[in-house]
């Protein structure tokens, strides 16, 4: 019987968007489409670009709204990688590969960087491992009207 292992690490997720990859792409990196999707920002798909992401504080993990960002990894419609802090407890990588497959996109995300040891943390990774399958889809929605 095969068991899987949780990773307390890190959240992995895959999914397939009936998109292709550029339009998927323009949705994970043109900031007035990722603010549909995910939050207001600044981005700019620069490898070194520093942004910020600004939501509503979640004090249950003592969370102040503000995501500190910087762009890590890119190569166009294949890997964007950020830096994803909160410049006091979350020091994460959030990773988006694009495959192409058929006449869509295999999107992954790999948000990395949890500490297994860390409560909050790990209350973060479920909310958060809750709250991402959602955007694929809002992900999906956006590059449909691209």
């Amino acid at each position: 019987m095969d068991k899987t292992v949780e990773d307390l690490r890190a959240i992995r997720l895959d999914q397939f968007i009936a998109h292709p990859p550029a339009k998927v792409w323009r949705a994970l990196t043109e900031p007035e489409l990722v603010a549909k999707w995910l939050m207001p920002n600044d981005f700019k798909a620069e490898v070194g670009h520093r942004f910020t992401f600004r939501t509503e504080p979640k004090k249950q993990v003592g969370f102040d709204g503000i995501v500190y960002c910087e762009v890590l990894e890119l190569a166009p419609e294949k890997l964007l990688k950020i830096s994803w802090s909160d410049h006091k407890r979350a020091d994460w990588t959030v990773t988006w590969r694009l495959e192409p497959e058929g006449k869509g996109t295999r999107l992954f995300l790999d948000h990395e960087g949890f500490d297994p040891e860390d409560e909050l943390q790990q209350l973060s990774r479920r909310i958060m491992g809750g709250g991402w399958p959602s955007q694929f889809r809002r992900i999906a929605d956006i590059a449909a009207q691209l």
